[in-house]
């Protein structure tokens, strides 16, 4: 049991053997899966695992993905791959500033044979969506994702439509343009459950996509290794990690700490808390733990919270960022565990 923290060793003791083994089971099957994902999106991105790794802990975490970063860098590559290695449905939206509600969601068409109108779903009614450069949309267009986002479903002419399982939105944004673009409201950026930038490759990683996109772009022949079912009993796996009561303490006193902090205009929401908790144990099962462990949570935090932060005036102009609020309090918040 070296390395296992005692809390955890007290909950397996309590366990019976076969329940232990059908849950190692379970663990190591959901393992394999989210394993095969990460190395198949591999194939496609070159060096950026923990950017691959951190958007699988928001599918696997049943929540939404935003990938934030300068044009060129594979942003939308990345979402692609991500949705062909699911084997899943995928629809891809281009934000335009004249782009409608009803383009996104569906609308109700007449038909002159039947005397009816009929129902002709958007693209969000796939499960897995892409929404590329999303601040080109004004917010009454980007508006039409908050219910899909949050409670998986979509309105239309008082009709509600559910989505299908899994679903997965992955938006884009360019955050270097400043014409022609409409920032997300405070209320669209909570929903999504994690903020990744990829950033530009190193002198070998660049050289290393070149040689792969020489005659082909590797993403032609990507196929898949997974199922909807299979990443639904990701989903599923995931719920099951253990987090003990001081875990738990951890995460909500970090997310405490943004709404009190100096540099913070508005600190995260209980959202962020939640997403917080679940992404945990999301990374968790990725490395074959049935626990979770204050690790996983700092390694997280930044890429959960520090987008739902908004900052002070005079903050920004001493050139902090959510990341560096987030990484400040990490520094300063004890460690469950860990002697002070």
């Amino acid at each position: 049991m070296q390395g296992v923290p005692c809390f955890v060793v007290n909950l397996m003791h309590s366990e019976t053997p076969i329940r232990q083994e059908n849950a190692l089971n379970q663990l190591t099957e959901a393992t394999k899966i989210a394993q095969a994902l990460l190395d198949n999106v591999k194939r496609v991105i070159v060096g950026k695992d923990r950017a691959i790794e951190s958007s699988l802990v928001a599918l696997i975490s049943r929540g939404h993905l935003l990938i934030e970063d300068v044009p060129g860098l594979g942003k939308t590559t990345l979402a692609k791959a991500i949705a062909l290695s699911m084997g899943c449905s995928f629809k891809r939206i281009q934000f335009v500033p004249d782009l409608l509600p009803s383009d996104i969601t569906g609308v109700n068409v007449y038909n002159q044979k039947t005397g009816e109108f009929e129902f002709r779903p958007g693209p969000i009614m796939a499960q897995v969506v892409l929404a590329d450069e999303i601040n080109r949309a004004p917010s009454k267009t980007q508006a039409a994702l908050l219910e899909a986002m949050e409670e998986h479903q979509a309105t239309v002419d008082g009709v509600t439509y559910p989505m299908a399982r899994p679903f997965f939105i992955i938006a884009t944004l360019n955050p270097v343009e400043y014409h022609g673009i409409f920032p997300l409201p405070e209320a669209q950026l909570d929903r999504f459950t994690m903020r990744v930038t990829l950033g530009y490759a190193s002198f070998e990683q660049e050289m290393a996509i070149i040689e792969r996109q020489e005659k082909q772009h590797p993403i032609e022949e990507l196929a898949a290794v997974a199922t909807p079912e299979q990443v639904l009993f990701l989903q599923e796996a995931a719920k099951g990690i253990y987090v003990d009561p001081l875990v738990r303490q951890y995460i909500v006193s970090l997310t405490q700490k943004t709404r009190q902090h100096q540099d913070t205009l508005l600190g995260a929401s209980h959202r962020g808390s939640l997403a917080l908790f679940q992404t945990s144990q999301a990374l968790a099962l990725m490395r074959g733990r049935d626990f979770v462990v204050p690790d996983d949570v700092k390694e997280l935090s930044a890429g959960v919270l520090a987008h739902r932060l908004i900052l002070t005036p005079e903050a920004r102009a001493r050139g902090l960022d959510g990341r560096k609020v987030i990484t400040g309090m990490l520094d300063n918040l004890a460690v469950p565990g860990v002697p002070a």
